[in-house]
């Protein structure tokens, strides 16, 4: 018989973790959506089993302020993956043309968002926002902390892992 683990899980779903950003997705050499754009909410879960001498898992007031910064670099931008091989990306003074195939986008510089990723999907968003939030915060009791990245109601991606 195995025994039982206590834990604990705080879900971070707050109305303003949210970004609205324009991106395709490459499905293939051959093959990406239509540029357009989405309204994204973030959630988290933080898990872990032990709780501090306040019987706190976190400092969530942390935690909040950091998804909220995150969202705010993502904000009305255009997300490009600056790691596709099916992209061909190019700076030309205050403009940044990105082309796939025969199409070719040329936009204002101060609206593009070069993410280190080879694709924006939202699998690459969750773990992305995963990482900048291990990065940044210290989760001293946390085990696992799972993101989400939604692009439209019903349609997400969990991306949870430990954070040691």
């Amino acid at each position: 018989m195995t025994a039982s683990r206590e834990s604990y899980t705080l879900v971070l779903a707050k109305e303003d973790f949210k970004f609205s950003s324009g991106h395709f997705t490459v499905f293939a050499a051959d093959r990406a959506e239509l540029l357009h754009g989405h309204n994204y909410q973030v959630a988290l879960e933080l898990s872990g089993s032990v709780l501090d001498g306040e019987d706190l898992l976190t400092d969530f007031g942390q935690v909040k302020a950091a998804v909220r910064e995150l969202c705010a670099r993502l904000d009305s931008r255009t997300l490009v993956p600056s790691r596709s091989s099916h992209l061909r990306v190019s700076e030309d003074g205050d403009a940044v043309e990105v082309a796939f195939g025969d199409r070719v986008y040329r936009l204002p510089a101060a609206d593009v968002l070069m993410l280190p990723l080879v694709n924006t999907s939202i699998e690459a968003l969750a773990r992305m926002l995963w990482q900048q939030l291990v990065d940044r915060l210290e989760l001293p009791r946390i085990e696992v902390l799972g993101v989400n990245v939604a692009e439209t109601a019903g349609q997400s991606c969990w991306y949870r892992a430990p954070v040691r």
